[in-house]
């Protein structure tokens, strides 16, 4: 007998990856069935892969944004729409509006900062590592809320930020 953990034949981390994606298109799906408003004082921070299939951004943001890219959705956005694949929803960025067509495959942070949640996934795309980057800073709120990020990683306060890690064994 050995104490090696065998390789699976099911791909677990996919099939959960893909679930927890899945969650993001339900929340966004809810809020377009409640007529594009977010509730309360929900708002989101999405970090995705600019560079991953499907991804349709305006050139001047794929340009300052080359890797990854962190956009808010609070007070300011519109024509919100969500199908199984991803969403797309207008934003503006320095007054500029813009629409963005986001598969849900290439996130890699979705965080309501207003119940501290947060999910976390690993990117899809081969060797599309994240890597650090400035935040796209769209028009959010007229409030000055724009700029208290939190973290997306795990947390020692209790906050229920979800990583899952499926690390392949030696």
């Amino acid at each position: 007998m050995t104490d090696e953990t065998p390789d699976s034949l099911i791909p677990y981390d996919d099939i959960v990856q893909e679930a927890l994606r899945a969650v993001v298109g339900r929340v966004l799906g809810e809020i377009v069935k409640s007529g594009s408003e977010l509730p309360g004082t929900h708002h989101f921070y999405i970090t995705f892969k600019t560079g991953a299939p499907g991804v349709s951004i305006p050139q001047n943001l794929r340009e300052r944004f080359p890797d990854e890219m962190t956009i808010v959705m609070q007070n300011k956005f519109w024509d919100l729409e969500v199908d199984d694949e991803g969403f797309s929803v207008g934003l503006s960025f320095n007054a500029v509006p813009a629409k963005l067509d986001i598969p849900y495959a290439a996130i890699t942070a979705f965080v309501d900062p207003a119940v501290d949640f947060g999910l976390q996934f690993q990117a899809t795309v081969a060797d599309m590592a994240p890597e650090s980057h400035e935040d796209a800073e769209n028009d959010a709120s007229t409030s000055g809320e724009q700029g208290d990020h939190p973290a997306v990683t795990g947390s020692e306060d209790g906050s229920n930020v979800v990583t899952v890690d499926f690390g392949k064994k030696s």
